[in-house]
């Protein structure tokens, strides 16, 4: 019998508001029991992992990230996002439809669902493009991308400009039950801007890009879900003026939500002018350092691995996304995963395509922002990765429930490391966090009750 016995770990489950030092039994892919009664039903031959000092959760789950594959196999596959994924703590990964084809068709779902099943280390689900080809111009086959099992659709790396046809979008949506997830992106404001419209845009010569640009879509997305009824989920919010939105509107009871990626409650707009004074207006800067104390490394003027889409925003920005995480304006974490490869990146910064990886660091990230600094207990950390994305996809995830799938994910929250490029999975390493001294490491991850990655201790 397929079974293993985590003993002595402090199990948090949100959905159930367990929090105790406990053993956790799993047993043929299923969660068996918790507490005494797992000790109890385990048998003589069980495998046990003694978790003593350790978190114990329900398996994390990205809900967006670009694993490339197919038709960029060059920057990730399958095989080594989902890695990458288990090495940061993920049971469970939402692939981006902006691939090559793009996944468009129910045929493109087939074939990234066999790549899944024969390569994959976590759990991958489909997100359907809402545009033929995510050209903005004419819907996809919604009714059968859902047949086909995707769990939502999205333009993602792009944005629907027609509101009329993101109206129709929306109430297709709704018949077939699907949420809806968006790129908010005005690129009639948008233009050619690369980083945050700003003193730093000016001060370094580059094209400035106007949270108005974000905004307006997110204003867009809430009329629509309003006049609709259908689920809107904000992608990779980023600025004030959009949490604003959000909260007002979901003060109202409009169906939206938003996400927040940890570059942009890490990071400001200073990084890209090799500054190391990205700090907050409070003067206690990243995870509750003062100025000048931060324990990191500069980096060049330019960096094109501080490139991403939307760009990284201003102090007052990052400080509005803190404040919306902690009052469950965004309730949910995700990494925005985008790995590109370095001839792509080794470019003039306008040139540079936009994105950044984060599977490997984003929970770190997040213990040190938001946990280590006071701002969210852990129990409401590992929510916004767990029961909220579950939640808005209809995933049977996230919970530590009898019954449910063994997807589990253990972690040391004060344990120091630094990211280096030789501890990556990823096939790309576009990420601004290398040579990053992190606190909170993920020791095992385990997907139907297999360990897919182990830490040495």
């Amino acid at each position: 019998m397929n079974s293993l016995l985590l003993t002595g770990g402090r199990v948090i489950d949100p959905l159930n508001r367990f929090d105790s030092v406990a053993d956790l039994l799993m047993v043929q892919g299923k969660i068996a029991a918790i507490g005494p009664d797992a000790t109890k039903l385990a048998a003589s031959e069980v495998e046990r992992f003694d978790a003593s000092g350790l978190v114990v959760c329900p398996g994390l789950i990205d809900l967006h990230v670009h694993l490339r594959e197919p038709g960029q196999t060059a920057k990730e596959t399958i095989a080594t996002g989902t890695a990458a994924a288990a090495r940061g703590g993920f049971t469970s990964v939402v692939c981006m439809p902006n691939t090559s084809p793009a996944i468009d068709n129910a045929g493109t779902v087939a074939l990234i669902r066999e790549r899944a099943d024969r390569s994959g280390v976590v759990n991958v689900f489909i997100t359907g493009a809402i545009t033929k080809g995510i050209a903005g111009e004419e819907l996809a086959p919604i009714g059968s991308l859902r047949r086909a099992g995707v769990v939502a659709i999205t333009d993602d790396g792009h944005c629907v400009q027609n509101n009329e046809l993101m109206r129709r979008a929306l109430e297709y949506a709704r018949m077939f039950d699907l949420p809806v997830m968006d790129h908010c992106q005005d690129y009639s404001l948008v233009n050619d801007g690369v980083v945050h419209e700003g003193y730093w845009s000016a001060a370094l010569g580059l094209h400035g890009w106007p949270a108005a640009g974000e905004e307006m879509m997110v204003a867009r997305n809430i009329q629509l879900a309003e006049l609709t009824g259908t689920r809107v989920h904000c992608q990779h919010v980023s600025t004030a003026g959009s949490v604003r939105l959000i909260r007002e509107a979901k003060k109202r009871g409009v169906p939206v939500s938003g996400e927040a990626c940890p570059h942009h409650f890490v990071l400001t707009d200073a990084a890209i002018a090799g500054s190391e004074k990205f700090w907050s207006t409070d003067g206690q800067g990243i995870f509750g350092y003062q100025n000048g104390e931060a324990p990191q490394p500069s980096w060049p003027v330019y960096d094109t691995n501080f490139k991403m889409n939307p760009p990284l925003r201003s102090a007052r920005d990052r400080e509005a996304i803190l404040e919306g995480i902690v009052d469950r304006t965004l309730e949910i974490l995700g990494s925005d995963h985008a790995p590109h490869c370095d001839y792509e990146k080794e470019v003039e910064f306008d040139y540079a395509p936009f994105g950044i990886t984060g599977l490997e660091t984003e929970f770190a990230l997040s213990l040190m922002q938001l946990h280590h600094t006071n701002l969210l207990g852990l129990s409401d950390l590992i929510a916004k990765f767990t029961v909220a994305p579950a939640g808005l996809l209809r995933l049977a995830k996230g919970t530590l429930s009898a019954g449910a799938d063994a997807d589990v994910t253990v972690f040391d929250p004060d344990r120091e490391w630094v990211f280096g490029k030789k501890e990556t999975a990823s096939k790309s390493f576009n990420s601004p966090f290398y040579g990053w001294r992190l606190k909170g490491k993920v020791v095992a991850t385990i997907v139907g009750g297999k360990k897919v990655w182990l830490e040495q201790r």
